[in-house]
C-alpha cells in the first residue's frame, strides 16, 4: 500500500513549523513535499537588521534541505488548486511547469504587500517583505548618502538624504530607527559639504505608532525615535509620489529619492482561487484549522481566518507569533487525520511583544510586563535568539561584532531597482534578466489597489531586463540611484546577447549613433572612444577574426592576430590587462574617421607605421 501524499504549499513561519512536525510525526509513514519558490526559511523580524547592516543576508535563512531531511523541497509557486482531482500545479524558478498530486493538502502561503491606489507608489515605491528588498534597500540608502556627501548643491543634498517611510507598524517601526542609525554612522565618518545631516520620516493615517499594539509600546516607540531626530506624523500619508518626491495628505511636498513601502500585508491571493469561505480574504477554517466540507485539506498562518477561542467571535491576527503556533497544531492534525495521534483545537497563551529599535534600545511587554531601555533589549535580542530555528551562533556572533566594530557601508550592488517592483507577488524573488515569465496577480498595476480582484486569478506578465512591462517596476534607463552598464553584473544584458535589445539598425531599435535624436558621435568630445583606441574595438577596416552572432570576445585576446594592443607608459598600467569591454553593435558604413581628440593613448596607423607620439 502506498503512503499518503501531503503537500504544504509555503515555508513561512507557518509553513516551516508544519513541515518540522511532521516530518517528526509520520516517521517515513507519509510522503511529505514542500512547494516553496526559495529554498530557505526566512526570519522575518531580523530582517531590518539586514537592511541596516547589522546582520549578513545568511544570517536570518535557514536551509529547508538541511534542515527537514526527510521532507521533499519542490522550488516553485502554487498557480492554481484543484481540489476534486487533488493536485497542485506550480510553476519553476525557470519557467517550467508541474503537477503535485496530494492525499492531504495544507496550505501555509502567507502574506503579499498590501497596495492601495495612490498615484505613483507603485511606481516609484519599494516593499519590505522579502530578502531582495533588504538588500536592495542597504545598497540604495548607502548610495544616497555617498551622493549627497558628493555634491555641493543643497536642494540635491537634502533630497538625496531624505528617507520616507510610510507604515508605522511593527516593520516600518523598525526600519526607521535602524535606518537613522545606519546613516547617522555614515554621515560621522563622511560629513556632507553643505553640513546637512540623513533625516528620515515615519508616516502613517493612524493616530499612534505601533497602532495595533499597547500603547505603552507604542509611547516607548514613538520617543525613542523622536530622539534620534526621525520626523514622526501621525495622520499623514502619501498623497502622490513622483521621481523627485511625494506629496502628503496635508498638502507638504517632500523631496526625496527613498520610500519605503510598509503600509501592512494581505493573504496571498491563491486562496481566493478556491471558491470557498472567506473572511476578509482569508481561507476560513475551524478551531482545528481545517476546512469546513473538505476533510483532506487545511490552511494555517497568514492566508488561514483561525477562530480565536480566547476571543469569542474574532480571529487570531496574522502576526509570526502565530502562524508559528498555526504550524504545530496543524501538523498534529493532519497527523490524526491519518490516524497517528489526536486532533487537538488552537488555542494560544499571549506571550507578548518585542520590538527591536536598535542599539541598546527596544519596546517590549514579555507576559504583559511592559519594558524599556537596555533591559528591553536584552529580552528582544533573548526571545529572538530563542524563537529563530537555527543560525543562533552566527546571529550572536554578529551582534558582537557590531557591538565593537563600525559597520562595513558598502555598495554590493546585487540588489537592483527594477527587480523588486513593488507588487502584490512573491516579494521572496528578486527578479533577474533572462528570466522566462513571473506569474503575478491579475491587476491593474498602475492602481495599485490594496482589494484583492475577483476570483483570486493569476495571469502571466511579460517580464524584460528594463522593467518596463513589470507591475509596479521602473525602467532600469532611468533610475537615479545609478544602475549598472548594460554589460556589467546585475545590470541589463549586451546588445548581442541573449535576451537583450536588438541591434541599433534592427526595426524597433535605437537611431544609428550619428542620426538625429541618437547618442553622440563616437569621434565627439564627451563620447566614447574611437573604435581604433585602446580597449575599444579595431577599426573598421583592420582584419579581424570573424566570430559567431551574440558570442562574447574571449578575454584576453587582441583584436587582430598576432599584435596586442599598445599602450601608453603614462597610463602606469596595462590595458590590455582589462577584461574587455562588450563591442556592442557595429557603427554605420558612413561613420567619420575619428579625430586626434578622444580618449588618451597612442593611436594605431593602418598602414603599418607608428604614429607620432607612440611609445
Amino acid at each position: 500500500m502506498s503512503r499518503p501524499r501531503i503537500v504544504i504549499v509555503g515555508a513561512g513561519f507557518a509553513g516551516y513549523r508544519t513541515a518540522r512536525t511532521l516530518s517528526r510525526l509520520t516517521r517515513h509513514q507519509a510522503d511529505i513535499t514542500l512547494l516553496n519558490p526559495t529554498d530557505y526559511f526566512l526570519y522575518l523580524p531580523l530582517l531590518p537588521q539586514v537592511a541596516a547592516g547589522i546582520l549578513e543576508p545568511r544570517r536570518v535563512t535557514v536551509s529547508l534541505s538541511g534542515s527537514l531531511p526527510r521532507v521533499r523541497l519542490v522550488l516553485g509557486e502554487a498557480d492554481g488548486i484543484d481540489l476534486d482531482a487533488h493536485t497542485v500545479r506550480y510553476t519553476g524558478p525557470e519557467g517550467g511547469e508541474g503537477t503535485l498530486p496530494f492525499d492531504r493538502l495544507v496550505l501555509a502561503a502567507g502574506s503579499v504587500n498590501k497596495l492601495l491606489p495612490i498615484p505613483g507608489v507603485a511606481e516609484h515605491a519599494h516593499g519590505f517583505r522579502g530578502l531582495p528588498e533588504a538588500l536592495y534597500l542597504r545598497d540604495h540608502v548607502t548610495r544616497q548618502v555617498e551622493l549627497a556627501a558628493a555634491t555641493r548643491d543643497r536642494e540635491e543634498c537634502a533630497a538625496r538624504c531624505t528617507f520616507v517611510v510610510v507604515g508605522a507598524g511593527y516593520t516600518g517601526t523598525e526600519v526607521a530607527a535602524h535606518g537613522a542609525m545606519y546613516t547617522d554612522a555614515q554621515v560621522r565618518r563622511h560629513p556632507m559639504r553643505t553640513g546637512m545631516r540623513p533625516r528620515w520620516m515615519l508616516l502613517d493615517v493612524a493616530p499612534r505608532v505601533l497602532p495595533e499594539m499597547d500603547e505603552r509600546l507604542s509611547r516607548t516607540a514613538d520617543r525613542v525615535l523622536r530622539q534620534r531626530g526621525v520626523d514622526v506624523r501621525m495622520g499623514t500619508s502619501v498623497k502622490e509620489a513622483t521621481h523627485d518626491g511625494v506629496v502628503l495628505t496635508d498638502g507638504t511636498t517632500v523631496d526625496t529619492r527613498t520610500l519605503v513601502w510598509c503600509v501592512g500585508v494581505r493573504p496571498d491571493p491563491l486562496v481566493e482561487s478556491l471558491g470557498l469561505p472567506m473572511e476578509s480574504g482569508r481561507l476560513l477554517v475551524d478551531p482545528h484549522l481545517q476546512v469546513p466540507g473538505r476533510p483532506e485539506l487545511f490552511a494555517c498562518g497568514d492566508v488561514a481566518a483561525v477562530p480565536d477561542l480566547t476571543r469569542p467571535g474574532q480571529f487570531t491576527p496574522m502576526t509570526a507569533q502565530h502562524a508559528w503556533r498555526h504550524g504545530k497544531v496543524c501538523a498534529q492534525n493532519v497527523a490524526a487525520s491519518l490516524g497517528i495521534g489526536e486532533r487537538r483545537p488552537y488555542r494560544h497563551r499571549d506571550l507578548g511583544f518585542v520590538v527591536d529599535l536598535g542599539g541598546a534600545k527596544a519596546a517590549a511587554n514579555p507576559l504583559g510586563l511592559p519594558m524599556s531601555g537596555p533591559a528591553a533589549g536584552a529580552v528582544t535580542r533573548g526571545y529572538h535568539l530563542a524563537a529563530m530555528p537555527g543560525n543562533r551562533v552566527r546571529v550572536a556572533a554578529d551582534w558582537v561584532l557590531d557591538a565593537v566594530l563600525p559597520r562595513q557601508a558598502v555598495q554590493l550592488g546585487l540588489v537592483r531597482s527594477w527587480s523588486v517592483p513593488l507588487e502584490s507577488a512573491s516579494p521572496e524573488v528578486a527578479r533577474v534578466p533572462g528570466r522566462p515569465e513571473r506569474r503575478v496577480e491579475d491587476e491593474a498595476p498602475a492602481a495599485g489597489s490594496g482589494g484583492a480582484p475577483g476570483g483570486g486569478a493569476r495571469g502571466k506578465v511579460p517580464e524584460g531586463p528594463d522593467g518596463k512591462q513589470q507591475p509596479g517596476g521602473k525602467p532600469a534607463r532611468q533610475q537615479s540611484d545609478g544602475e549598472p552598464a548594460k554589460d556589467q553584473p546585475g545590470g541589463e544584458p549586451g546588445k548581442k546577447q541573449a535576451g537583450g535589445e536588438p541591434g541599433k539598425k534592427q526595426p524597433g531599435a535605437e537611431p544609428a549613433k550619428n542620426q538625429p535624436g541618437g547618442e553622440l558621435a563616437r569621434n565627439q568630445p564627451g563620447a566614447e572612444p574611437a573604435r581604433n583606441q585602446p580597449g575599444a574595438e579595431p577599426a573598421k577596416n583592420q582584419p579581424r577574426t570573424p566570430r559567431a552572432a551574440g558570442k562574447p570576445r574571449p578575454p584576453g585576446k587582441a583584436d587582430r592576430p598576432g599584435q596586442a594592443r599598445k599602450t601608453s607608459r603614462a597610463a602606469g598600467a596595462s590595458r590590455s590587462a582589462r577584461p574587455p569591454a562588450d563591442p556592442g553593435p557595429e557603427p554605420p558604413e558612413n561613420q567619420p574617421p575619428p579625430g586626434p581628440d578622444i580618449a588618451p593613448g597612442p593611436v594605431k596607423r593602418t598602414d603599418g607605421r607608428t604614429a607620432e607620439g607612440d611609445s
